[in-house]
């Protein structure tokens, strides 16, 4: 096919002129929106796939990390997810595993009692099919109305702060101490050895970055403390914080990886975690009103993300309606679900919009083309996968505290004045980090906003789901009192 007629095919498609735009400002604003959000392929990874299970599995059956064959995975979906929704909704919108979601199935679902990452990935699947359910009937509206706004951001900023101390507990800047406090600063108070500096310095490269506005600033900032680990090692040969077994032979040595470089760059991509997952054994490990509490939480997070994004990024490239939707909503809607079981069903999270999109429309992107040329790269980025076991928690974490800060921002927006949604946000806030559980978080903000309306009186200004939520959390925080009552076991 000549070059004259794939331009008219891609036109024809896309209706790139028609929405101001060139097939060369799509082909930047795609690559733009990769750069931006790569980073995803090492991080994911990083968060479930440093995790075991309750029975002390890690994703991929070992009992150790494989990493690559995660960022493998990661890379895939968000490839062809990203592609679909560009070709389906034509619209410059990638998708990729979600951040907090993430960090949810792993601390929130896998290490509950009993259950396994198959179990987990399991409820992701069965989360993605059940927003598909509510966008094709139209019931996204009820529950759009159904969670007060504020108390949705609240969720949003107490991942963050979850997502912030995982990255500082996992590079060692904050500790456990004995017989102390909750944790310290370092070893025995004091930020000892080279792993520890590097993590600092990356922090400082990654926060310059991003207050520069440089584009792809997380990206760069791993990339680049990892070449200084590397280069920190080779000299100092400071080796791993723990032996073969998994003990802690050495305080200041590296965490989960060992910076050194790679054997190869490029390897044939190892999909075996697709279909990696039990779709009901959750409801049989940890019972129905568990898992339906999980599944609704997950839900929550995944939904509204979406239609935030895809509004954000519509309006940053001039391409909503009169009434503040995008062309296509439903389209989008319908393969953001997909996404979402998808990533499920591949093993690696639930797949949703990125925000990170915005900056493709910032260098010109206006349809589904860019989306197209995202995917592609994501696709590539799955031949790259064994760089991911060259990274250690010191380079990478740094990305987490930044991404903990840019969703902590949203705690503006939360009106601290009225108690009635300040108190439960400040529990959802604060719980998530203090408990490690994100779904003790969530589930302390519903009941207490429940329980503030009815003693004001207000019983009534509450949404019937909000009050079915409140009575499955209180069931949920008292299930081991109830089973005694009953003789459960």
């Amino acid at each position: 096919m000549s070059a004259p007629a794939r331009e008219g095919l891609l036109e024809r498609h896309f209706r790139i002129s028609e929405r101001g735009s060139t097939v060369g400002r799509e082909i930047r604003g795609g690559l733009a929106t990769f750069f931006t959000m790569a980073y995803i392929v090492v991080l994911n990874p990083l968060i479930i796939g440093t995790q075991p299970d309750s029975t002390g599995t890690f994703l991929g059956g070992g009992d150790a990390p494989n990493l690559a064959m995660v960022a493998a995975g990661t890379a895939l979906v968000a490839g062809v997810m990203t592609v679909l929704m560009g070709v389906v909704a034509n619209y410059p919108l990638a998708l990729a595993a979600g951040l907090g979601l993430n960090a949810f199935v792993a601390f929130g679902i896998a290490s509950l009692p009993e259950m396994t990452w198959a179990d987990a990935m399991g409820l992701i699947v069965i989360e993605g099919l059940i927003i598909l359910v509510l966008v094709l009937t139209g019931f996204r509206k009820a529950v759009l109305l159904a969670v007060p706004p504020q108390l949705k951001t609240a969720i949003s900023v107490g991942i963050g702060l979850f997502i912030t101390v995982v990255g500082m507990v996992d590079a060692g800047f904050v500790r456990q101490a004995e017989g102390g406090p909750l944790g310290e600063l370092g070893v025995g108070g004091f930020l000892a050895g080279w792993p520890l500096l590097v993590f600092v310095v990356g922090l400082f490269v990654i926060i310059t970055l991003h207050v520069r506005r440089v584009r792809g600033a997380i990206l760069y900032g791993i990339l680049g403390t990892t070449v200084l680990a590397i280069v920190v090692e080779a000299i100092f040969h400071v080796g791993s914080q723990t032996d073969a077994s998994g003990k802690m032979v050495n305080p200041t040595g590296w965490g989960l990886n060992v910076p050194t470089l790679p054997d190869t760059l490029f390897a044939a991509p190892d999909f075996g975690l697709l279909g990696n997952f039990n779709l009901l054994g959750s409801f049989d490990k940890i019972g129905i009103v568990s898992a339906s509490l999980l599944v609704f939480t997950i839900l929550l997070a995944d939904f509204f993300d979406t239609m935030g994004t895809m509004v954000a990024v519509g309006a940053e490239g001039d391409l909503l309606d009169e009434d503040g939707n995008p062309p296509e909503s439903q389209k989008i809607l319908v393969v953001d679900s997909l996404a979402a079981a998808a990533g499920g069903a591949a093993s690696v999270s639930s797949n949703t919009s990125y925000i990170e999109s915005a900056s493709g429309v910032g260098e010109g992107a206006r349809t589904g083309l860019a989306s197209v040329v995202t995917g592609v790269m994501f696709l590539l980025a799955t031949f790259l996968s064994p760089l991911v076991s060259v990274v250690p928690y010191e380079a990478a974490t740094p990305a987490l505290v930044l991404v903990g800060f840019l969703m902590m921002q949203q705690v503006k927006e939360i009106d601290w004045d009225d108690l009635g949604i300040a108190i439960p946000a400040f529990l959802t806030i604060i719980l998530m980090p203090f408990t490690y559980s994100i779904t003790a978080g969530i589930g302390a903000g519903f009941v207490t906003y429940v329980f503030i309306r009815v003693v004001r009186g207000r019983a009534r200004t509450v949404h019937p789901l909000m009050w079915l939520v409140a009575v499955l959390f209180v069931l949920y925080f008292a299930i081991d009192p109830i089973k005694g009552l009953l003789g459960v076991s």
